[in-house]
């Protein structure tokens, strides 16, 4: 992983200050440094996006306080998702790195490589994502936190400390932090491995670490009524009156699967992402039943089939006719 050809921010510090009540619609006195130019970095804004006010706090005391914040809940709940809109709207350059069991210590800091100099192969070092964004206004997040591997969770932890500073040994160097540079982290289980059984791969993390984040706030799913104004406003047909019923039942059965999944009864839930492909599938074949197949029921374990076709029954009153399943099994063999 190189990051040495990635564009540059234009500015080097932030230069404005923007209103937290008007940018993010809390109520809040606050204003936050943000930059006057975007850069290729900077994710692009969602405008309907919904902000949770506690979290949002959070991260904006990350990017002023310059405190590293992390963020624990339920996968699909938008965690990454919420530091990167709020750092759309500050004009902040973010990357994301998703600690996945692919990740090394190597990706992270750096490599010699071969490069062809003046006719000739030499070895250079080449910066990994760490440095690169260490040296840079960069809003750096890590995604899937719990799950990186020991010997990256190391190296990450030397950013924690207050100064942050981050040495490459190999280089002889000692690396200070941009004074705009950011870390943030995402996580399942905040450090308490796969306890519960609903996060394979997840990993056991070091109180001493975990102690390091300045910052801690969980993240959980909408209530009912704003999720349906979520995915009203993604997808407007579901705004009408025509269908506003339907939309209650369809995120009546999206809390159950999440209710379902915490317990241990399924294996997968529906986030409100997924509920937004069954409103938008639902339009295409003119169907919500067969829309909530092809979005969620074929994403699910055979033997959980039977509780999921109860959830619908009961948040639709209709039954859940399987034989759908059934022509595609047929058709696939």
């Amino acid at each position: 992983m190189q990051a040495t050809a990635m564009p540059e921010n234009t500015l080097d510090q932030p230069d404005i200050q923007v209103s937290v009540r008007e940018t993010f619609n809390i109520d809040s006195k606050l204003q936050a440094p943000a930059f006057s130019e975007r850069s290729e970095l900077v994710p692009d804004i969602d405008p309907g996006y919904h902000f949770n006010p506690e979290v949002t706090l959070a991260i904006l005391a990350g990017f002023t306080h310059n405190r590293r914040v992390l963020l624990q809940g339920l996968h699909g709940t938008g965690k990454s998702t919420h530091i990167e809109q709020v750092a759309a709207r500050l004009n902040w350059p973010c990357i994301r790195v998703n600690l996945d069991g692919h990740i090394s210590r190597l990706d992270l800091v750096g490599k010699d490589s071969i490069v062809i100099r003046d006719d000739r192969q030499v070895t250079e070092f080449q910066e990994g994502i760490v440095p690169w964004s260490l040296q840079r206004p960069i809003a750096l997040i890590f995604d899937e936190y719990d799950a990186g591997r020991p010997d990256v969770m190391f190296v990450i932890q030397r950013l924690l400390e207050r100064d942050g500073k981050f040495t490459l040994i190999d280089q002889n160097r000692v690396l200070t932090p941009h004074p705009s540079f950011r870390l943030f982290a995402t996580a399942n289980t905040i450090g308490l491995g796969n306890s519960n059984g609903l996060y394979h791969g997840t990993q056991l993390l070091n109180h001493g670490q975990i102690d390091r984040w300045n910052i801690v706030a969980t993240l959980n799913y909408l209530s009912s009524a704003e999720e349906m104004q979520i995915v009203a406003a993604q997808v407007p047909e579901f705004a009408s009156e025509q269908r506003k019923s339907l939309l209650s039942s369809m995120v009546a059965m999206a809390t159950m699967t999440r209710e379902g999944f915490v317990v241990g009864d399924l294996s997968t839930l529906m986030s409100p992402r997924t509920v937004i492909s069954w409103a938008e599938n639902s339009l295409i074949f003119d169907d919500h039943v067969l829309a909530f197949k092809l979005s969620f029921l074929n994403k699910c374990e055979e033997d959980e089939h039977p509780i999921i076709a109860e959830y619908f029954q009961r948040c639709f009153d209709t039954e859940l006719d399987d034989s759908y399943l059934h022509v595609v099994e047929r058709e696939s063999n």
